[in-house]
């Protein structure tokens, strides 16, 4: 167990020490999670969206580390988790990574998730629904999802067989200065303060000959096969037993022409969407205390705290 050290402003002002880090085995990967407050009180998972990494939650960490076991990893591939042998990141890779982490931290769990991650929280949910207690997703219902068949024909699988060598001729872009990589971070929202884009970006990257590039595996951008056609997803989701929370940003670009058919919620048994005013895709960055109070909203009373034993 190590502590990355040091202190940091956050939430509200408060200056608050740094979280610990931890790291478990799944698939034969050594992955990282970050852990804030008692291990004896009840687990709450933070599970970022992809190119990101588990240090974009610590506002939110601090928000809710008096109340629970906050605990939140890096997916495979992502911030100091190992890259994925075979460099495969699918759906169904990531859940088994997310249901791992679960059994080691005791269920049932409430998740708070964001993008890519509430791809991966929800699908793990409908197979495991026993494992979760209370889920909140920020616009990851529908990820990834597509209306079409998984590629079957010759044409189809020769297109993906050579979108996924592809990969192999990139190289990381090397930002000659930490600087530039901020930057960038901010130029991807603009909705960011000077501070938390130097924070992004510092957990996102690691130094190298000639500059900064980011941690995340490039491989990432290619990682699904179309595993799931839209009704293969749904009847996952209709077996999800835990209340959800589904959080749009009324910015954002992906929270459009997202289900117009159908009402999100009619997919779930128990379920509501909440769409947050003057907020993007990160809309945990950009309305950090409107998000704090809705999902503190949502999840009530924290469970019990585990017995200690006599």
């Amino acid at each position: 167990m190590l502590r990355s050290g040091g202190v940091s402003m956050w939430y509200q002002g408060v200056v608050v020490a740094e979280p610990w880090q931890h790291f478990y085995q799944s698939q034969r990967l050594r992955l990282a999670y970050w852990t804030w407050g008692d291990a004896d009180a009840p687990p709450l998972i933070l599970l970022h969206g992809g190119r990101d990494h588990a240090r974009n939650w610590d506002r939110i960490a601090e928000a809710f580390r008096d109340d629970y076991h906050v605990i939140a990893p890096d997916l495979r591939g992502h911030g100091d988790s190992e890259w994925a042998r075979g460099s495969t990141y699918t759906l169904s890779e990531h859940v088994i990574d997310l249901i791992a982490l679960i059994d080691l931290v005791g269920a049932p769990v409430r998740v708070v998730s964001h993008s890519f991650g509430g791809a991966i929280t929800l699908l793990a949910a409908g197979i495991f629904p026993e494992k979760f207690d209370r889920i909140v997703e920020i616009e990851g219902a529908g990820a990834r999802m597509e209306d079409t068949p998984r590629p079957t024909t010759p044409e189809q699988l020769r297109k993906w067989v050579m979108t996924m060598r592809s990969y192999e001729q990139q190289t990381p872009r090397v930002y000659p200065t930490f600087g530039e990589a901020v930057a960038r971070v901010s130029e991807a929202n603009r909705a960011l303060t000077p501070e938390m884009a130097d924070h992004l970006a510092r957990w996102a990257s690691h130094g190298m000959d000639g500059g900064y590039v980011w941690k995340f595996d490039p491989w990432v951008r290619g990682r699904t096969l179309s595993e799931l056609t839209r009704q293969e997803l749904m009847s996952v989701w209709r077996a999800v037993t835990a209340p959800v929370m589904h959080m749009v940003g009324s910015k954002s670009h992906f929270s459009r022409a997202r289900f117009e058919s159908k009402p999100l919620d009619e997919y779930f048994s128990d379920s509501r969407t909440v769409t947050v005013a003057d907020a993007g895709h990160w809309l945990h960055h950009d309305q950090t205390a409107s998000f704090v109070d809705l999902v503190r909203d949502f999840l009530g009373e924290p469970p019990p705290r585990k017995p200690h034993a006599d």
